[in-house]
């Protein structure tokens, strides 16, 4: 159920809130860096050739996962294992959308400046503060109820409200999780340094007089490098840590999916389908 996930800021208005994305996700990448007035134009320019793309080429594929989904949820029981295929083909197709934006990302990396990568690094540095004041109490009653609650949010967000035992399984099973939060924001803040350094990188380069179309090229494979070790670290420490946690996680969909009732598993078939219409008017507004 890893799409829920994926759709779960959109739940209430997907339509509105993808009608708003490009200008969505241009103020939350300025939170990061603080676009001067000469990079603003182009930015807008390229998240909105990506929507284009986007509207066109994935939204259809995504309809049809949706349709997967509203077939998926109706059975009365899943094992681990089709919890985990749900997932990857959800994680392939957010690893193709980056491929597509990295041209982009390129193009708008070779441009910033050293104030802004400091802005980059105060904004790491904020969010880090932010998970750590949400999920790493010292207490580790608090530690377990952040993520539960997390965990749960994500659940009644398909399936609608879930009862006293569902809430008691999602609790003991956050309480046994492999997950280590202290472990992820360590990972975390690696492959953060890692985008810094090679930003850091890139404006050597271009001080030292190297040709755009070089300096592009050259933050495209850093891209696509910090892509790859974004979704599987290049650390084998934590790569084992990352696959106890995502099979755990399979297991504990498939747990819980099996203990819906009826009217929750309808629940949940209808909420995909209305992410389905939106999805097609979306689709079809657009060719």
């Amino acid at each position: 159920m890893a799409l829920l996930a994926l759709l779960a800021g959109c739940s209430v208005a997907l339509k509105v809130t993808y009608n708003q994305g490009p200008t969505l996700l241009y103020w939350w990448m300025d939170g990061y860096v603080d676009f001067e007035d000469e990079q603003s134009p182009r930015v807008h320019q390229l998240i909105e050739q990506w929507f284009q793309w986007n509207r066109r080429e994935q939204l259809p594929d995504y309809i049809q996962l949706l349709q997967r989904g509203e077939a998926l949820v109706m059975d009365p029981v899943l094992t681990p294992q089709t919890m985990c295929a749900a997932a990857e083909e959800v994680r392939r197709r957010l690893l193709g959308a980056f491929e597509h934006a990295v041209p982009s990302l390129a193009e708008v990396a070779v441009t910033l400046s050293p104030e802004q990568l400091k802005q980059l690094e105060k904004r790491f540095e904020k969010n880090n503060r932010k998970y750590r004041d949400e999920f790493m109490s010292p207490r580790r009653e608090e530690r377990v109820k952040a993520s539960a609650k997390k965990a749960e949010e994500r659940f009644e967000l398909v399936y609608g409200p879930v009862g006293d035992a569902q809430h008691e399984r999602i609790v003991q099973t956050a309480s046994a999780s492999p997950y280590d939060p202290e472990q992820w924001l360590a990972e975390r803040r690696l492959l953060q340094q890692e985008i810094v350094q090679s930003l850091r990188t890139l404006q050597a380069a271009r001080a030292s007089g190297a040709n755009n179309a070089a300096l592009v090229t050259q933050a495209q494979a850093a891209l696509r490098q910090i892509g790859r070790h974004s979704a599987q670290s290049p650390r084998e420490a934590y790569r084992s840590q990352q696959q106890r946690v995502w099979d755990y996680n399979c297991a504990f969909a498939a747990q819980l999916h099996n203990t819906m009732s009826p009217a929750q598993r309808q629940f949940a078939q209808r909420k995909l389908r209305r992410w389905e219409d939106d999805l097609r008017v979306l689709h079809e507004a657009g060719r």
